[in-house]
């Protein structure tokens, strides 16, 4: 049985990215965002064992959704998201009731762990749980990428081993893959730096992940000249396992 997670975040990009690994860690989710459209999510299926839940939200805070929330059930398990790293914004979040609260940017492994400590808190199961902790795969076209163990998996038995920041870059190009990719906005994303030496870094890692895909003939990363990249997934039938 998976767990149900009621994720609220009106950046898009970031929304989509969470959202995908989510799933790819075994996770149901149900992503809105606007405070409005979580609130009434909520009261058509309040059976969510925790919110994620951003604090800036373009209709009204966070703050407000989880005190909305929490009248309808005070037990509920929320989690706050927010890029403003100010003592009385993680107080309020605590006088709240909040289970947690992360600071943007973040590692998304890091928040995985959060959630899977609150729930178990909350007396999710610990089968399920334990389950989304064995080594995760996901099905890029015609190779098996699994990112815990730092590998590539071919048809024919051969692997290929990545480092941590290939890997980190790997799972990001795939999670928004098939569309343009500015530089900065992967730097930033994935390592919270845009300099020259972290530029001439991740074009270390592209050529890396290029060699190591090269036999692949549904996979390709192409330069998109003064942009960035896109990682283009050709006829492929993509699944996480």
């Amino acid at each position: 049985m998976k767990h149900k997670l009621l994720f609220v975040e009106d950046e898009q990009d970031l929304g989509n990215v969470i959202k995908q690994y989510l799933a790819f860690m075994g996770f149901e989710v149900l992503w809105c965002n606007t405070a409005h459209m979580a609130y009434d999510a909520y009261l058509n299926d309040p059976n969510f064992e925790l919110l994620l839940i951003d604090v800036q939200l373009p209709d009204y805070d966070g703050f407000a959704l989880a005190e909305k929330v929490i009248g309808k059930n005070p037990n509920q398990a929320f989690l706050f998201l927010t890029a403003r790293n100010e003592k009385k914004d993680r107080l309020q979040g605590l006088r709240i009731g909040a289970d947690d609260y992360i600071n943007k940017p973040f590692d998304i492994d890091e928040l995985v762990l959060r959630i899977k400590n609150i729930i178990k808190r909350h007396g999710g199961t610990t089968l399920d749980i334990e389950a989304t902790d064995q080594p995760s795969g996901i099905q890029i076209g015609d190779i098996l990428f699994q990112k815990e163990l730092l590998r590539l998996s071919f048809a024919d038995q051969t692997e290929i081993a990545l480092t941590q920041r290939e890997a980190e870059l790997l799972e990001y190009l795939y999670l928004n893959k098939n569309r343009i990719l500015r530089r900065e906005d992967i730097l930033l994303n994935l390592w919270g730096e845009n300099d020259y030496f972290m530029g001439r870094s991740l074009d270390v890692f592209i050529s890396r992940l290029r060699k190591a895909t090269a036999n692949s003939s549904k996979i390709s990363i192409e330069n998109v000249y003064g942009i960035g990249f896109i990682f283009n997934i050709n006829n492929a039938s993509d699944t996480g396992t």
